[in-house]
């Protein structure tokens, strides 16, 4: 049973969604996200002025007028959100978390689906798979999809997005497009990557904090690993260990994106100082250029 206060959570992120969708996106998504062909319509009689090369000859030898074939665009599409919660995403240093991040985009995301007719699945995974929901259609789905990613408590600490991936090949027969929501900064994952993104539509949206690049002048610090546990105490007022800090997450930040340009991954950047709308609309736009 939800709290008053999850309730009104949910209700603020769902208007804020549904105004980013009708408002701001307004068919961005369509543009950038369409089918994957034409399926067959119907059969008609011949108007003057149809194409003769869609004349359905078995038709027409069969009745003695002439038919052609209508076809139309296979708009449908299943969209699946892949979603990290494990412990670091519940990290966040300046307007909110990397959890509550991930919750709103996947709301916008899965509004945004509906919008346009599409399915919306979920999966919510950590080092296990915490969540499955399959995908459908309607306004009452995308709540329940929301209300999943917002209110669900984790039974794992790590990070296991090749078991997220394996597990979405085995639960999807068909082409998807997957929004997999995470920091991406786990070892490991460039050929279940590939792999996924040779399947399925595969868009990485990364979620990032500032203090994932730099650290603060803040003097004595007590820090602690969420996945692991581990704590340590660190003087960020030494300018050598800052610089090292720096070093080492920027040549993380250059494996992850080498890693996603090799298997031609879609990504969008997304941070928790600053509003993710404009990341959204760019990359929308970016990919309705190159379509």
């Amino acid at each position: 049973m939800l709290s008053r206060e999850q309730l009104r959570a949910i209700r603020r992120i769902q208007i804020r969604a549904s105004h980013l969708v009708n408002d701001v996106f307004a068919g961005q998504y369509q543009s950038a996200f369409k089918g994957h062909g034409i399926e067959f319509s119907e059969v008609r009689h011949y108007l003057p002025g149809d194409d003769v090369r869609t004349i359905d000859w078995n038709v027409t030898a069969r009745t003695g007028i002439p038919h052609v074939k209508r076809f139309v665009e296979e708009r449908e599409l299943t969209v699946m959100l892949v979603v990290d919660a494990s412990a670091s995403s519940r990290f966040g240093t300046v307007r909110s978390l990397k959890s509550e991040l991930a919750a709103e985009l996947a709301a916008v995301l899965a509004f945004s689906a509906i919008a346009s007719n599409d399915k919306v699945g979920l999966i919510v995974f950590s080092d296990r798979i915490e969540k499955a929901v399959p995908p459908k259609k309607g306004p009452r789905h995308v709540l329940r999809v929301i209300r999943e990613v917002m209110n669900h408590e984790p039974q794992g600490r790590t990070t296991d997005i090749p078991l997220a991936l394996e597990y979405l090949a085995r639960v999807t027969r068909r082409r998807c497009v997957v929004f997999l929501i995470s920091d991406l900064l786990q070892e490991g994952i460039a050929r279940p990557l590939a792999v996924a993104a040779r399947r399925h539509d595969l868009v990485a949206v990364l979620l990032e904090d500032p203090r994932d690049w730099a650290l603060a002048d803040v003097g004595l610090v007590s820090l602690q690993d969420p996945e692991t546990g581990f704590r340590c105490t660190v003087d960020t007022g030494d300018p050598e260990l800052r610089c090292a800090y720096e070093a080492y997450q920027a040549q993380r930040r250059k494996d992850r994106d080498r890693c996603l340009h090799a298997a031609r991954i879609d990504a969008v950047c997304v941070s928790t100082d600053r509003p993710y709308a404009e990341p959204l609309i760019r990359f929308f736009r970016r990919r309705e250029r190159r379509r």
